[in-house]
């Protein structure tokens, strides 16, 4: 015999509620307490205070690329220009030099970034899977270059490459700087996850320690090496003390190099420069906006794990 079951949600007493309490209870849940008010309203003031500083720079050097020199340097501050000069960035971007500039420091970035992935995945790899000698002694040494600062250790890394007759070549702005600790110790917290069946596998079917990596932990690492690309592009773009040190051929100068030298040489053409320096950033900002989701995404995974 089928039991006739009522839909509307019970009360306390028994009873059951009709439409109009539901909709009464509903619009109470809406309505903020007055300290929920409060953190929200404290939270959106801090969020967009942090957006704001972190904007108005790069809104600025935008803009500015458009103003001539005594607006940008006008007092008290004026923000946008009274008429727009278009010709800085036409101007900018018909200097074949600049253009060489950028297309030299965008090869570099592109042959550093793959190196990058290559050698920190390596030696991920044998940090995660591999036992060797030394292990426990090698990866604390490496994890402890993590909170050297680059700056302390710039005049020993000059010697070396001076030894090498590595200066003033695209080799000493690509190699030195091709292993990262933070790189390794990213990758290996991802490879630390991957299931050892998998490579118990692919040993079974008869493949050696190149092999596994190659063929099981490469195709699987997607995740890590965009974090890891993007990281290395934009270190290498924006370098600007190494290449000063090492780069003395105009025909070689990273782009940070090259709108230095332009600062120096013409620094009455401020507009100039600002449109120079916004073409420049350009390049990153496209990257960051098109891989944003990825980079905080696998940085949250590395956290959890």
């Amino acid at each position: 015999m089928a039991i006739a079951v009522d839909p509307r949600p019970r009360t306390p007493l028994g009873g059951t509620e009709d439409a109009a309490s539901l909709r009464r209870r509903a619009r109470r849940r809406r309505i903020l307490h007055p300290m929920q008010l409060l953190r929200f309203l404290v939270k959106a003031f801090f969020s967009l205070l942090i957006v704001f500083l972190a904007l108005f720079p790069l809104a600025w050097m935008i803009i500015s690329g458009f103003k001539i020199r005594t607006e940008v340097v006008s007092t008290p501050f004026q923000f946008f220009p009274e008429v727009w000069q278009w010709q800085n960035y036409v101007q900018i971007l018909a200097d074949t030099a600049f253009l060489r500039t950028l297309l030299i420091t965008g090869g570099g970035a592109v042959v550093f970034t793959a190196g990058s992935i290559a050698v920190n995945s390596m030696a991920a790899y044998a940090f995660a899977r591999l036992e060797f000698a030394g292990k426990r002694i090698v990866w604390p040494l490496v994890l402890m270059t993590m909170f050297i600062p680059g700056m302390t250790i710039l005049l020993t890394s000059f010697i070396v490459v001076t030894n090498l007759r590595m200066l003033d070549t695209l080799a000493v702005l690509i190699i030195p700087g091709m292993a990262a600790a933070g790189h390794i110790f990213f990758v290996r917290q991802f490879y630390l996850n991957i299931p050892s069946s998998l490579e118990e596998a692919a040993v079974m079917d008869g493949c050696g320690r190149w092999g596994v990596y190659l063929r099981i932990f490469l195709p699987l690492s997607k995740a890590p090496f965009v974090v890891v690309g993007i990281t290395s592009f934009m270190a290498y773009w924006n370098n600007f003390v190494w290449p000063v040190m090492t780069i003395t051929s105009p025909e070689l100068y990273q782009v940070q190099q090259y709108l230095a030298a332009f600062r120096g040489e013409r620094s009455s053409e401020l507009g100039l420069l600002m449109a120079g320096s916004a073409c420049a950033a350009l390049p990153i900002i496209i990257i960051f906006l098109i891989f944003q989701r990825q980079i905080i995404a696998n940085i949250k995974m590395a956290g959890l794990k």
